[in-house]
């Protein structure tokens, strides 16, 4: 399936756990200044976990106007007209690494323990596997154990874990976690259901 008929299903309807009722839908150019004032919110300490200068608007502004969904897909969770979530299935269109996707998220505070994550994640690997990807990994910091434990919950599994190999973006060393999630279908139960 190409990811013009997988993204054909957006805008799409997202109810939480609480009843909260959210909208996903792929990054926009018009989205500039909500995807700024998203990072803006997400708390300072967590920020330093992100590989990009999210509070520079040169750097949003750079992905909004730059927009390669085949790319990099940034599905956003919006509520009351503002982003509240963001998951992004990053992709190398070719070399070794083609067939394998990665996947982030994340979800604003206040809208944390709802599902959401879990529900952005969903979909960002459902889309994954329509446009034929293979594999979908994530990265984490050790010292993300809840989110390490939410994609355990979605069925990746750890991959390496690397003691101090990372810096965050105050110098701090931490540990470097890989997990993933094999989209192949086995062939063995590809027919039974």
């Amino acid at each position: 399936m190409s990811l013009e008929h997988a993204l054909q299903k957006f805008p799409k309807d997202l109810l939480l756990k609480d009843g909260l009722h959210c909208k996903s839908r792929p990054l926009r150019k018009d989205d500039e200044k909500s995807l700024h004032d998203f990072f803006l919110a997400v708390p300072s300490e967590e920020r330093m976990f992100i590989k990009h200068r999210v509070t520079e608007p040169a750097v949003i502004r750079d992905w909004c106007q730059n927009i390669d969904l085949g790319r990099n897909l940034p599905l956003l969770a919006i509520h009351k007209s503002a982003i509240v979530g963001v998951a992004t299935l990053h992709q190398q269109l070719s070399g070794w690494k083609r067939h394998i996707g990665r996947v982030s998220v994340l979800v604003l505070p206040n809208y944390r323990g709802r599902g959401l994550a879990t529900a952005l994640i969903s979909e960002i690997t459902d889309i994954a596997r329509n446009i034929g990807l293979e594999k979908v990994e994530a990265e984490f910091i050790g010292g993300q154990e809840a989110a390490i434990k939410m994609f355990a919950m979605l069925g990746y599994s750890n991959l390496l874990r690397l003691d101090n190999y990372v810096k965050d973006m105050q110098a701090v060393t931490h540990d470097y976690v890989l997990m993933g999630l094999d989209l192949r279908i086995d062939e063995e139960y590809a027919g039974m259901g």
